[in-house]
């Protein structure tokens, strides 16, 4: 495993060693030890799965606030997704800043978002699974999102969106109260 930083304090692409043969490949998604050495978080909770269907299909933006702040692995499985996080944490030189990478079933990368980012992803292709391990459980009271088109967070997607859930499209412009950018102070650090 190689973790290479992206320009949000952070945040890495985690590119994974394939060994392939005749008979297909093995990719190891996620080592402890290899998590640890590099100081990244190496204690994952829950494994959750999501399933579009369609192309234009776009997911999030999602995080959770302390004491339930995440970090998230995310891996796609199946078919391409344009991936974009959002530096939420006040206190980072990366604040309110985004980068976007893509994600597919043959490009051997996976994203590490840390703790006060939020995380969302539109899809390029139909049929597209994603798979990511967070940190913490899920936590109705402490969960938050943003608009995927927010104005203060300037984010350029490379299509437009075919479906959105109602509670994505909902979610208020940003503002730093309700989004709880004050709880985030500090977790640049945390690991």
């Amino acid at each position: 495993m190689k973790f290479t930083p992206l320009p949000l304090a952070g945040a890495h692409v985690i590119s994974l060693a394939s060994k392939a043969d005749d008979r297909g490949y093995f990719v190891r998604t996620f080592c402890a030890r290899a998590f640890a050495e590099a100081g990244l978080e190496s204690r994952f909770v829950q494994t959750n799965r999501s399933f579009s269907a369609r192309r234009g299909t776009l997911r999030g933006f999602h995080y959770q606030l302390p004491p339930s702040a995440e970090v998230k692995l995310v891996l796609c499985t199946r078919g391409a997704v344009h991936d974009v996080i959002v530096d939420l944490r006040p206190d980072s030189p990366s604040f309110l800043q985004s980068c976007a990478n893509e994600l597919s079933d043959s490009s051997a990368t996976g994203l590490y978002v840390p703790r006060g980012c939020a995380h969302g992803f539109v899809t390029l292709t139909d049929d597209v699974e994603i798979q990511y391990q967070v940190s913490a459980a899920h936590d109705p009271v402490a969960e938050r999102g943003l608009r995927h088109d927010d104005p203060a967070l300037q984010v350029h997607w490379p299509h437009g969106v075919a479906s959105l859930s109602d509670k994505d499209r909902s979610w208020p412009d940003f503002d730093p109260v309700y989004h709880g950018t004050e709880a985030l102070r500090g977790l640049l650090e945390a690991v």
